[in-house]
């Protein structure tokens, strides 16, 4: 708005202001609140649907007795609730049932669906280092390095690295497996895998 030299031309230039943009300033504001009153009711509505699947979720790891009731209870979570994070660790809980109980396929199917959910870095790390575990006792190798590879989170770097070089051990490529055992080394494993030391020690001295 342009600067005038006198009351009288400030009170017309807001007169025709009002008459020219009024209007829109008005619908404006009735949208801008009705938007705040939306945005405050989607905030609400978010925060009981994060209350109702937090509640959900310890019920299921309270009662984890029966495998059977405890995967039907997972499917229902899914079914009810759009929570990737609690998903995902049902769903890393019911893999490791899975394993426990010898059934790779099943492990193998639920950490490939905590992956294609990408429930963030760290769980989606976690079940990819697991998967790659899965594939190895199914004999896969190859595919379970290629799997190792996708990690791309720095907090699992280590057992990553580790766990390739365990790999590439069982494929009789000690020059691999010594890189990737250093590796390991280098990103601090060996302050959480003591073995891992020896494991590189021992393909030193080879």
């Amino acid at each position: 708005m342009e600067i005038y030299s006198t009351e009288e031309q400030q009170v017309d230039a807001i007169k025709q202001f009002w008459k020219d943009y009024g209007s829109s300033i008005i619908v404006g504001a009735v949208v801008g609140l009705g938007g705040l009153y939306g945005w405050n009711y989607y905030s609400d509505v978010k925060i009981e649907k994060s209350e109702a699947a937090s509640e959900a979720f310890q019920g299921i790891v309270a009662n984890n007795s029966d495998s059977a009731a405890v995967q039907a209870a997972i499917t229902e979570f899914g079914a009810q609730h759009d929570q990737k994070g609690y998903q995902a660790l049902l769903e890393l809980m019911s893999a490791k049932a899975a394993v426990e109980a010898g059934d790779l396929d099943k492990a193998e199917i639920a950490f490939t669906k905590i992956i294609s959910a990408n429930p963030g870095a760290s769980l989606a790390s976690l079940a990819t280092l697991r998967l790659s575990r899965v594939q190895a006792e199914q004999g896969n190798l190859g595919t379970a390095i290629a799997t190792l590879d996708q990690i791309t989170d720095e907090a699992f770097n280590a057992q990553r690295d580790e766990f390739k070089g365990d790999l590439l051990v069982r494929q009789g490529d000690m020059d691999k497996a010594r890189s990737a055992y250093q590796a390991a080394v280098d990103n601090g494993g060996a302050l959480t895998s003591p073995a891992l030391q020896m494991k590189l020690d021992n393909l030193n001295k080879a």
